[in-house]
This record gives structure tokens, C-alpha cells and sequence, in this order.
């Protein structure tokens, strides 16, 4: 803002530099999708360890994939997820319970959160205040059969008249606040329930169908159908109200069509999908035409991995390998950066026996030319992910999206760009924006540069950033378009490493 000078003397005067500083994006922001005893259904959440996922949605459970996916993520390096919980709401139901109020026509209804069996542990205590205040205490207890009811929320001082001058209105404090519960009133209460001493329980509560990922490749079936729904209103598309995720891993999920269109949906979020291969699959051969389905925005990973199921006795079961990898992605973010390979020595998986298919050399060297990504069992390294190309990094295809590293190094670069350069919407389009644009994008890019990102000895090899009358003309001024062009010189992994060995020439005396 200009001085307004009046008097005489010294003036100060503040000038904007035109530095926007571009952040870097999360890379490894991971979206599991299955069935869960319990959690929302409604919507996605974050979850940022194992302890929380078990509290918001049951742990693991023998009957689904997701728990044991969404623990070995977080066992391997993950550390944070969001969750998708598919249910047939056809077949499931919510535990519920309810309370007489005064007068007996009138009652409060309390009901689980959502769907399952898990809400018939849960119970309900009333505690009237003294004085006749109208007032009282409600208590969720967890109380399991056979054991002592422990209290796990308390809503003091509620009120059933509304409105309520403290704030207190019962629906409103409980709706709002509870994690397992929601209350509805019917009638027209006068006064509250009378005291429960002992907790009454929710009952009704009903798992419904377990859905699970199609055993054919080619037949989808209701969980394809509740991941991916006609309506763009649930499922798969509860992650357009997230505002970032890097990864999708939808544990078991082998139908071609299906898979398909996750990575289309993520190409749309600049994200990579994790696609596990079929279970059924032993013979390496079947697999060397390569992925069963192609693009830039996927990975797929053979086979599946053994690793002890806690709910088996100690004993031994095969795991899609999505949640692996997926915290072999996260654990090489943090330590190397985006663009190293998350595959090698450096990769080797944590909580696992070995690989349910071993592979050798040979059969290795069949599948990773067609981009198959095999896990498998080294001396000393024990089990690791040993590929690194996209779906569509088949030697035969060509493209120049072949590589893991070189995909989502390019998606960091783009979210990184596309959120940190909205500040020039609506700005004066001319030299003075194109100069302040080439300014922060350049330092973005040498600060990617300088962290060993790119190719190259020096930031001309490496990259780089035009933004002039050339790249926007005057007819793309007059349409209120700015045009940022950006290159990089993507490092890309070695995948073979060649010793050339020769015999010395000894000294011949002469």
C-alpha cells in the first residue's frame, strides 16, 4: 500500500517480494476400500495408527480382508489411512434400545451409529439429577456378556425440554457428540427417564451379508458393486470430499473391469492404485501376458504373501499384498523421497513368512518384462517387493510412464503445482504475474533439484520452467488463460545391473 505522504521527513513503505511459497504435497496418504464389522458407512475416515482403526472399526476379523490390509499398512511403515466401509444395507441393521420418558406416550430411542452386531455389547445408564431439576446424566457403557460394564462416553446435565438456556438439549448433545450412539424423542416429554442402574442394552444389532471381493476376474459381483455404485454417492466416490490421497488398496479386489475403473477414478485424483493379483493364481505362466488391465496410475503386485494371522492360533495365511506395499510405498517416501523406487534390498517386508508363489531368476525375468511386479524371498533380505513398474510399463508398450517412481513423482509435482499457484487466479496477466510465477515455480523444482529428484549436474540438465509471451499469447490473454510450462528429467530406476568382468594380461618379461 502506497504512503500517503503529508509531513516532512522519512516515509516507510513495506513492497511485496512476490514469493509464494509452493509445499509439497503427502505422498503416501493411503485409501483402503472393503467390508468391517463395524465404523462408519456414511462417509470416510482418517485413521492414523493401528489402535485407532481397531477403535473406529472393529480390528480384524476373520470374515474380511480390510483389517489385516489396513495393519500390515501401518506395520510397514504407513501412517495414515483413510477408510471405506462397505455394507449391504439390505441385510444389515443397527442395534437399538429405548426409554420410557413422561408421559408413557412419550420415549427416547436410542440407536447404534451404524450397522452390525458389535452394538449389542453396548448399554445404557440413566442417572437423574437431585432437586428435580429435570436434569440427567446419560452413560454408554461397553458390558459384553459375562463382563463388568465399563463407561465409555458420559453426557452430564441433559435436558429433554428444548429449547434448553444452558445448551444442554439431549438430541443435540448426543447426536453431536457421541461415537456409538444417536437418540431421537418421540411424543411430547415433560420429564426425563427414570434412573437405570443396570445397563440396558442395544439389541437388533445385525452384521447382514459379508460382502467380499468376486473370486472371477471377470465377474463382479455386490462388493464390485457397493465399491463402485451406479449413483456416485457412496463407495469408492466417498473420496471425492477428501482433500488429498495418494494411494487406493482395495484388499483382494481382482475383477478386470473393476480394477480398470479405480484406476481411472485415480487418475482423475492424481493417486496410484496398489492391485493385488488372483489368489488362485500359482503358475507364474499365466501371468506373463502381464496385468489384466493397463495404465499409468497402477501397479500390480504377484503373488500373495504369507504372514500369521493372529486369529488363527499363531497359524499361517495367505494376504493380498496391496497393504504391504502400500507401507513399503509410505516407509520409502519418508526415508528417500517419491521418486526412489519403493522396490530393492531397501524394501523388505516386515511381519511376513515369505511369498505364497517363490520365484527364481528366470521366472522373475518372464514376468517383469510384461510389468508384473514380483515379491519374493532373498538370503539375508528376507521377503522383499522386487519391482517397480506400472501397469502399462510392458516392455512391448513403450511408455514413458513405465516406472513407479517416475508416475508418482510426476503426480507429486502436479498437486504440488496445481495447489500452490492458485494464488495467481484473478491476478493482472502480464509480464509482472509471468515473472512471479517463474520465480516460485523455479524454486519449487531447484528445491526438488538440490534433494537429488532429477537427472542431471546442473538445474539446466535437471529441469525446467517457462512462463513468457510465447507460452501465452495475447489471443490466451484475451481468454483469461496463463500458460506454465514445466519439464523434469525424471530419475528412473536400474532395474539391471551389468559387471563386465575380463582377465588381466599378466606381465609378460622381454
Amino acid at each position: 500500500m502506497a504512503v500517503n505522504v503529508t509531513y516532512p521527513g522519512v516515509y516507510i513503505e513495506e513492497i511485496p517480494s512476490g514469493v509464494h511459497t509452493i509445499a509439497g504435497v503427502a505422498t503416501s496418504i493411503a485409501a483402503f476400500a472393503g467390508w468391517a464389522p463395524q465404523g462408519p458407512t456414511d462417509s470416510v475416515r482418517l485413521v492414523l495408527s493401528w489402535a485407532d482403526y481397531y477403535r473406529q472399526y472393529g480390528g480384524l476379523d476373520a470374515r474380511s480382508l480390510l483389517g489385516y490390509a489396513v495393519a500390515q499398512f501401518f506395520t510397514n511403515g504407513g501412517t495414515q489411512a483413510y477408510i471405506i466401509r462397505l455394507v449391504d444395507n439390505a441385510t444389515a441393521a443397527a442395534a437399538t434400545t429405548s426409554l420410557t420418558l413422561t408421559p408413557s406416550s412419550s420415549s427416547i430411542t436410542i440407536t447404534a451409529k451404524n450397522q452390525g452386531q458389535w452394538a449389542t455389547n453396548y448399554g445404557i445408564l440413566i442417572k437423574n439429577q437431585s432437586g428435580g431439576t429435570g436434569r440427567f446424566r446419560l452413560q454408554v457403557v461397553y458390558a459384553p456378556s459375562g463382563s463388568t460394564p465399563a463407561v465409555v462416553e458420559s453426557f452430564e446435565n441433559l435436558s429433554i425440554a428444548t429449547p434448553d438456556p444452558q445448551g444442554r438439549y439431549a438430541l443435540d448433545v448426543i447426536n453431536g457428540q457421541s461415537s456409538f450412539v444417536k437418540a431421537a424423542i418421540t411424543g411430547s416429554p415433560t420429564a426425563p427417564p427414570a434412573d437405570v442402574t443396570t445397563p440396558q442394552m442395544l439389541t437388533g444389532g445385525i452384521d447382514g451379508t459379508v460382502l467380499a471381493p468376486s473370486t472371477s476376474s471377470g465377474t463382479p459381483g455386490a462388493f464390485e458393486n457397493a465399491l463402485i455404485p451406479t449413483t456416485p454417492t457412496s463407495g469408492i466416490y466417498f473420496l471425492d470430499h477428501v482433500d488429498l490421497f495418494n494411494l487406493l488398496c482395495v484388499p483382494g479386489e481382482i475383477v478386470t473391469t473393476t480394477l480398470s475403473k479405480l484406476e481411472q477414478y485415480c487418475g482423475g485424483r492424481r493417486a496410484f492404485l496398489i492391485a493385488d493379483s488372483d489368489p488362485g493364481i500359482t503358475d507364474y505362466t499365466k501371468l506373463t501376458g502381464g496385468p489384466p488391465f493397463t495404465g499409468t496410475n497402477a501397479a500390480f503386485y504377484f503373488p500373495w504373501i504369507n504372514a500369521p494371522d493372529p486369529l488363527n492360533q499363531g497359524g499361517t495365511g495367505p494376504f493380498p499384498p496391496c497393504g504391504f506395499a502400500a507401507g513399503i510405498y509410505a516407509r520409502t517416501d519418508g526415508s528417500r523421497g517419491v521418486w526412489k523406487a519403493p522396490a530393492g534390498t531397501e524394501a523388505s517386508l516386515t511381519g511376513v513368512m515369505g511369498p505364497s508363489v517363490p520365484l527364481n531368476d528366470a521366472e522373475n525375468g518372464f514376468l517383469n518384462p510384461a510389468a508384473v511386479n514380483c515379491i519374493r524371498n532373498f538370503p539375508v533380505y528376507g521377503t522383499i517387493v522386487w519391482g517397480a513398474r506400472t501397469t502399462q510399463g510392458n516392455d512391448e508398450i513403450g511408455s514413458e510412464w513405465k516406472y513407479v517412481p517416475v508416475r508418482r513423482t510426476a503426480l507429486y509435482i502436479e498437486e504440488s503445482l496445481y495447489r500452490g499457484t492458485k494464488w495467481a487466479v484473478f491476478e493482472p496477466n502480464d509480464e509482472p504475474l509471468w515473472s512471479q510465477l517463474r520465480l516460485n515455480v523455479g524454486a519449487f523444482m531447484h528445491d526438488l533439484f538440490r534433494k537429488g529428484a532429477f537427472q542431471g549436474k546442473t538445474p539446466q540438465d535437471a529441469y525446467f520452467v517457462k512462463c513468457d509471451n510465447e507460452t501465452t499469447t495475447q489471443n490466451d490473454i484475451n481468454l483469461g488463460i496463463v500458460n506454465i510450462v514445466v519439464g523434469f528429467a525424471p530419475l528412473k530406476p536400474a532395474e539391471f545391473v551389468v559387471i563386465q568382468i575380463q582377465q588381466m594380461a599378466g606381465q609378460i618379461a622381454t
